[in-house]
């Protein structure tokens, strides 16, 4: 139980990176990296007690350093997308590169997943309850984005199968921010395929409907009667490939859910009828980007397995994709002498 810390590879920077092993006495464990401040893994029991891996990742840090699929990592600075990397703040136009076709995604050429994070405390108070507080300060003018901005994320495990992920943002000027965990999640195991059967529950009503590049054409219309209704259980596989328009433009599920209610709540529910495993999500984020994968295509990954397509899902805590290109959106501006704190928990056990 506890928290141990060992060397886990040597950047192409030639900088070493560490690896962080989490544990609790209840069978879960978690490892990360502070190389995009990246979970490496994540084993939690089933419903017989066997513990087994539920997220996908790789082998060594030169895989996670090539990978393309943001596996367990924080992005930022601006998680999710911006229209064209353009967005105005006080008046002044800010361009950001595009990496995503016309626009920016998770942050632009060179996001908070590619860079080495400071190791600020590694905690461990005896009861198995355990901590890492990860930095990193992203310079004015990194990747076009205005302001140095100070990033914290601490994660922490404690008895009762949560991870918990703190972030605490703070600005010298003016800037915009909206960082998110990756985390690519399969109940079964990573080595069970897809995840079309997998039940899912999202407390939310409305829903960013999304152009054909996925942006938000500033509409939140209602999930009541669409595909994209997922207030009761329903298998993610049910209803992906109907012919409704935002799923023909993500190729599946890829779109942010506005959820209901203020403060630390669930939001989020998904359960795996073969193991039993079930994960509750917990946010004081404004919204949860459900994906489903779509972009997977034969991903090599850990231990020699190659990932299918859908072969696992996202539940990203945000706020919405270009906000600061929609009024109408919870603003994602922050000030200096203000301090941005959120909190966001997976939660897991098996029934």
């Amino acid at each position: 139980m506890g928290t141990r810390t060992s060397f886990y590879g040597i950047t192409a920077a030639a900088i070493p990176a560490a690896r962080y092993h989490l544990s609790n006495d209840k069978g879960m464990e978690v490892e990360l990296t502070n190389y995009g401040a990246t979970v490496l893994s994540i084993k939690v029991p089933d419903r017989a007690g066997n513990s087994g891996e539920i997220t996908l990742g790789y082998d060594k840090l030169s895989e996670w350093e090539k990978g393309r699929s943001f596996f367990g990592a924080i992005v930022g600075r601006f998680g999710n997308r911006i229209a064209q990397g353009r967005f105005a703040l006080d008046g002044h136009t800010y361009q950001i590169p595009t990496n995503d076709g016309p626009n920016m995604l998770h942050g632009g050429e060179i996001g908070f997943h590619q860079r080495l994070w400071t190791v600020g405390t590694v905690d461990d108070d005896g009861t198995g309850c355990s901590a890492v507080k990860l930095t990193y300060v992203s310079p004015d003018g990194e990747q076009g984005f205005p302001g140095t901005l100070t990033s914290e994320a601490t994660y922490s495990l404690g008895s009762e199968n949560e991870l918990v992920i703190d972030y605490r943002l703070t600005t010298d000027a003016p800037t915009v921010a909206n960082l998110t965990s990756h985390i690519y999640f399969n109940l079964a195991g990573e080595d069970h395929g897809s995840v079309l059967d997998h039940e899912m529950r999202i407390a939310a009503d409305r829903y960013a409907i999304t152009d054909g590049t996925m942006i938000p054409t500033g509409e939140l219309p209602g999930v009541e009667g669409t595909p994209m209704d997922f207030r009761s259980p329903q298998r993610i596989g049910a209803r992906i490939d109907d012919d409704f328009q935002p799923l023909v433009h993500a190729g599946g599920y890829d779109h942010t859910y506005v959820l209901a209610g203020e403060g630390l709540r669930e939001v989020a529910e998904v359960s795996e009828p073969v193991s039993g495993r079930v994960m509750t999500v917990l946010t004081t984020e404004p919204g949860v980007q459900f994906y489903s994968g779509n972009s997977l295509k034969d991903e090599p990954g850990r231990n020699g397995l190659i990932y299918p397509r859908r072969g696992a899902f996202c539940l990203e805590t945000q706020h919405l994709p270009d906000s600061p290109n929609h009024p109408n959106f919870p603003s994602t501006v922050l000030r200096p002498g203000e301090v941005y704190t959120s909190r966001t928990i997976y939660r897991f056990s098996a029934r």
